[in-house]
Parts: C-alpha cells; structure tokens; sequence
C-alpha cells in the first residue's frame, strides 16, 4: 500500500514538472512514510512519484518508481497483488527472470509477456501508473473491485494523476470547483464515482485502465476485465462448501506480508470468521496472529462480550483499547482534517487505524464486503416496498416530501425511477426539500442534479436481494466504506486489506443462485452456516450492531465543533444544528452539515 502521483505534459519544463510532483508525493506522505521515489523522462515529459509503505520484500530492492527491461519499462504501484507468486512462477517458465521479491515486478514482467491482457491476470487491490518507452504509451490501472482509488485529470493534453485529490492543488493548473457537488453529497453523504469537489478531477472506473498516447496526447479508457465462465451452483450444501473453501484461501492469500500484520476484531460475524481462519491459518505455521478491538465506556455501544468469546479461542496477541469521550475529543479535528473528500463516515475508520499503528501493525484485515455480498443490511428486506412503491404514479411519490418522519420522506427519490433513486430511498441523508432550503435553490434543481448523475444504471435483470446487494457494493460500499478506509487507514500509514472482496470467492458468489445466497430468514445464513463449526453460537445468534461510536451524545456537547458550523446566513442550517443539540437530528446529519457549512 503506498501512494502515487504524477503529471504527463510535454509542454512544460520537465524540472517544474518534478518539483510539482514531489509536492503532490510530499502531501501524501502519511500513506508511504517508507521511502519515496521519481522516475522522470524529458522526452516524453512525464514524471511519476512514489511514497512506499513496504509490506513485501522491505529490502530497498522494492524501490519505486521501478525500471525494468533496462528502463524501458516504469511503473508507479499502490496495492498488493496476491497471486504474484503464482503469476511469477509462469513467466519463470517463460524465461523471464527477477531481480526482487516483490509483486511490483511482476506487474511489469507480466505486461512484458502479455500486454495489456495482464492487468486481468492480476488478482488484489491494485492502482497503478506503467510507462512504455518503446511503445511511448502510459497506462493507468485500476483493479476490479475499485478497492484502490485513483484520481486523474485529462484535458488540455496533460495528464495528472493521484491517489489523492488533495494533491492536485500542488500542482500548476487551475481547478474549478464542481458546482454540484454540494447537492450530491447532502444527498448521498458522500461524492458517488467518478464525482470529486474538482470538475476537471475524476476517479478512474474500477477494473478499467486509461492508456496515455504520448505522440498525439490523447487517451482513452477501456475495461480490461475478462468474463470468465464458472459453473453455476445450485446446491446449498455445495454452496457452503465453496463459500468456505474461497474465503479460507482469499484468508492465507491476504495474510501474506513482511512485515507485522492483524485483524480488526469487532466482535462481529465478519470480522469473528476473519480473526479465526487467521488465526488457524497462522497457527499451523507456529505464528501468532495480532488482533485489535476497540470499545467504549458507554455499555450499549461496547461489544467486548462478543470480542473477549472470539479472543479465547485464539493463540496469538489481543489488544484492546477503549475510546473515551477525552480521547476522541483529543483527535476528533484530526479526524476531521484527514478527510481527502467530503463524506458522512470515516470517523471511526480514522480511530481504529490509529490503534492499529498504536500497536505496530502496518497491514489489518478488515470484513467489509460481507454484509453487501451475503446479506447483511436491512436494504435487502426493503426492495419488496421499492417494487410496490415504483409503482405509484410520479405525482403521488411526489406527495412524500409532506410526511415527517425521514424515511417515508424519502419515497420522494423513487419518483426519479433510476438506480440513485433506489440508492437514496435505502441510504439517503438529506430529502430533496432539506437539501433545497439547505443550498436556497429550487427542488427543480436539485432533481435535475440527481435524476442526470453519471451513475451506472443497475441492471434489470437483478431481482430484490441481488438487486439490494448491486446497490450496496457499487454505491455505498464502493464509494463511501472502500473510499473512507482508505483515506483514513493511510493516513496512519496501515493497509487494509478486504478478504471479502477476493476475486475468486466473487466469482464463485457470481455464479451462484440468488436464492441461494440470501437462503433464510436470518441475514448472511449462508456464510454463518458456512463457518457454524468454529463461529460461537453467542457471534451470530445475537441482534446486528453496527460499528458506530456514541457520536450523538459526545458531538452534542461539543459547541466548539457546532459552532464552527455557518449558521448565520441560513436559518434552516441553524434549526438543523439547534435539532441536534436537542437530539432530533441524527449525527450523520451533522457531520455533512459541518463539510458544506463549516466557518
């Protein structure tokens, strides 16, 4: 995990072109404190940055940006490539040889043999930035699940690109502020891909590469990704049995690392089966497996019960730490300020990070993708009411915005019949109304923004828990859990890693029966029933508890942060403030009013 950067511009002094990428990489610091690296070429005018965080072969052998085939070759890397050893071994057949231990050779090495039809070879979490000398084309490279960000802007023939959008103000050109972006995110609490607060500046679609044609500076963006066929399954038993085989080997593949590495143990389902197979995994090889848990004072937010019974069936080290209301007071602002785009979360991703670097660790697995794969939100009991209510008239969804109560407010977004009106009936923050008196705009205004979004549209063929599990892994998970923690883990300098999200356990969950994978009247049966025989019964017969902190006491009583929120040029900004201090308003609220808002 690292951080990357760079500029192509042939019409710029190369010199100006290295300071402003060094103080894009020097900005980014946080997420590479390990070393840092340039590569630049005058005659081409491009400059690329690196700032390593060194998980595999920590010898300065895995420097970058990395030469190969005598500098005919350059690559900026960030993310982990699980199968490089496999993917090494068969071009040692091929005759290709290696001069390092590191998986970034192999990235080279591959397109060397392969081309372009590498980057479907590749299996992890991957944004990168390959240049060919010979060929004088760059690439970007974005890996499939979009788990790795990777912003670019690419008008005016030049090319920059980030892994931050922060960086691109260290950069020369003028940027504009998007000026929808404000809508958009009081809508969704975060900026839906490929949206950011710059209009020039977008994120690169997942599993898609941008090829950079230096003689004519100009590009395009294409998907890489191969359909690859797999039986389809239709067996519950032969389900389990698939489930548990993937994920105990997405499991050994994201435990690979030199250096010290974990799990996130919350107490919940995923994380629980994550801390076990690891644990099991480690233990075979007389290793010992580092978790970390947090926990408040406040008992109806505490999970220690749940950890402490997943802690005693382990062999390796525990540690536990308990945020109190001085201590997240201490760090909320530099919470706050570690936020790369605006978002309603990551507050919680901060702090757990920061007890994870606490602890000396520099690689943790996390669970996302669980709840979204198998079923774990209330999304999947509720699209039976979006076909229902779909099926009203326009004028009379229309009609939700006089109701009080939020969530039949929301109806109103299922007039818009597209995928962001699904979206926003599940998971939206503000109501079109809200938003309106919010921004002093029109309610025409904020439809118009919302109803034309480049969002991609879910497809029709999905039907209610797949349909539910689209939305959750392309919009929510997508652009607000993988976006915040990695934001927020790399600001710590600590990769995550989602074992969740393992390619070959997706492809194997694609090819299964819908009915199959939301089988039950429990949520995620197939994935508990999958691990009954090591996950204690008290794990997952036990009431669903999201990882939140008691943000709605400890944020009321924090005037200096209420105040900081503009409140005098807008009255309903006040009363949404005065609400919250009285309760009313839920915390989320007032963290996305704090973004738009703040003095």
């Amino acid at each position: 995990m690292c951080r990357i950067a760079g500029i192509i511009d042939s019409s710029r002094p190369i010199d100006l072109l290295q300071t402003e990428v060094k103080g894009m990489c020097t900005l980014m610091a946080h997420g590479g404190p390990d070393d840092e690296g340039f590569y630049a070429n005058a005659g081409d005018g491009i400059v690329m940055g690196h700032r390593r965080l060194a998980l595999i072969d920590l010898s300065p052998k895995g420097h970058q940006p990395m030469l190969y085939q005598n500098g005919k070759l350059v690559i900026s890397f960030n993310g982990e490539i699980y199968n490089y050893q496999l993917l090494k071994k068969e071009l040692q057949y091929l005759g290709f040889q290696f001069k390092t231990g590191s998986d970034t050779e192999v990235i080279l090495a591959g397109y060397a043999a392969w081309g372009v039809e590498s980057f479907d070879k590749l299996k992890g979490m991957f944004a990168f930035c390959l240049y060919d000398a010979d060929l004088k084309h760059s690439y970007l490279v974005r890996d499939p699940s979009g788990i790795k960000p990777l912003y670019f802007r690419a008008i005016e023939k030049h090319l920059v690109f980030s892994s931050e959008v922060k960086a691109f103000a260290e950069t020369g050109y003028s940027y504009t502020e998007h000026a929808d972006w404000q809508i958009l995110f009081l809508a969704f609490g975060h900026l839906p891909e490929p949206y950011t607060t710059f209009s020039e500046v977008m994120m690169l679609p997942k599993g898609h590469y941008l090829i950079w044609l230096h003689q004519s500076d100009t590009f395009e963006i294409k998907s890489y990704v191969q359909h690859h066929p797999i039986k389809e399954i239709t067996d519950y038993q032969e389900a389990k049995t698939v489930v548990r085989q993937n994920l105990y080997a997405a499991v050994r593949k994201h435990l690979l690392s030199d250096a010290k590495i974990g799990v996130f143990l919350s107490g919940g389902i995923d994380s629980s089966i994550l801390s076990l197979l690891a644990d099991g995994i480690l233990a075979a090889d007389s290793l010992k497996l580092n978790t970390v848990s947090i926990n408040f004072e406040e008992a109806e937010f505490s999970e220690q019960v749940f950890q402490d019974t997943v802690v005693e069936r382990l062999h390796g080290k525990h540690s536990a730490y308990t945020i109190t209301p001085a201590l997240f007071s201490e760090h909320f602002q530099a919470a706050l300020n570690a936020m790369d785009q605006p978002t309603a979360d990551g507050i919680n991703s901060w702090f757990v990070n920061y007890f994870a670097k606490e602890n000396g660790l520099k690689a943790v697995l996390s669970g996302i993708g669980a709840d979204e794969l198998f079923g774990g939100y209330p999304s999947f009991k509720r699209m039976g009411w979006i076909r229902h209510l779909k099926r009203l008239p326009q004028f009379i969804l229309r009609k939700s915005l006089r109701f009080k109560k939020a969530s039949l407010k929301r109806s109103y977004y299922l007039s818009y019949q597209n995928t962001v009106g699904e979206y926003l009936f599940l998971r939206g923050i503000f109501t079109p109304d809200e938003i309106a008196r919010l921004l002093s705009c029109t309610i025409a205004k904020v439809d118009q923004v919302l109803q034309n979004a480049f969002i991609n549209p879910i497809p029709n063929h999905l039907k209610d828990g797949e349909r539910a599990s689209w939305l959750e892994c392309n919009l929510y998970m997508q652009n607000q859990l993988l976006k915040d923690t990695d934001t927020m883990s790399m600001r710590h300098g600590v990769e995550v890693r989602v074992p969740f999200l393992d390619q070959d356990l997706l492809g194997t969950l694609g090819a299964m029966d819908a009915g199959l994978k939301f089988k039950g009247k429990r949520d995620k049966s197939l994935l508990i029933d999958a691990f009954t025989d090591i996950l204690p019964r008290l794990i997952w017969d036990r009431k669903k508890m999201g990882f939140t902190f008691p943000f709605q006491d400890w944020l009321k009583n924090d005037e200096h942060f209420l105040h900081s929120i503009k409140t005098s040029e807008n009255t309903f900004v006040s009363t949404m403030v005065d609400d919250f201090r009285q309760g009313n308003l839920h915390w989320s609220k007032v963290i996305v009013l704090y973004q738009v808002f703040r003095v």
